[in-house]
């Protein structure tokens, strides 16, 4: 979505593990989102990352993928210089954080970029991502922690994954509670 110049973002990430029918319904989101004019931010990680980022190119939408060094997965985005400022961010919801490489701070990092934009002032409207059984686990935890400190709502696939019959319902009042219009999404 485009509102006079300005971009509007959501952050679509989740774990490696995600399962399969929630990846097909992350896929089936990020079209939906990027029909709506919505750019995708993610991370460029297997499983869940990508599937956002499958769904988002079928449709031709716009994407910011934030990579913690280029090439990372085979990913081609030019997005992969993290400021120092998303480290600042990131430490603060990493209790290991001195124990980690700097590939480790650099995959961390990203995560304030993904949820706050290339600048970091520019919130997501949302974050819609998978945790097993929504425990805000991993690198997708720290993302959702980030998010929760800026006022960023969150929907997490992975705390209705044994209520399938009841995603579709509660992802669509989310969406309703983000002003977005479900017509023409089909779960």
């Amino acid at each position: 979505m485009n509102t006079n110049g300005k971009i509007i973002a959501y952050t679509g990430i989740g774990a490696r593990e995600t399962p399969g029918p929630i990846l097909e319904m992350m896929e089936t989101i990020a079209q939906f989102m990027a029909k709506k004019g919505f750019a995708l931010r993610s991370g460029g990680a297997e499983g869940a990352s990508m599937a956002f980022e499958k769904g988002c190119d079928i449709t031709g939408g716009k994407k910011m993928i934030f990579l913690p060094w280029r090439g990372f997965n085979a990913n081609n985005s030019p997005i992969y210089t993290i400021p120092d400022r998303a480290y600042d961010i990131a430490k603060d919801f990493e209790p290991a954080w001195s124990t980690l490489n700097d590939s480790g701070k650099r995959l961390k990092a990203r995560y304030a970029l993904t949820v706050l934009g290339q600048d970091l002032k520019d919130p997501s409207i949302g974050v819609i991502c998978y945790t097993k059984e929504g425990k805000m686990k991993g690198g997708t935890g720290q993302a959702m922690k980030i998010a929760m400190k800026y006022k960023v709502p969150i929907f997490d696939l992975g705390f209705y994954e044994f209520q399938r019959e009841s995603i579709k319902e509660k992802l669509f009042a989310y969406l309703a509670e983000l002003s977005i219009d479900t017509d023409g999404l089909e779960l």
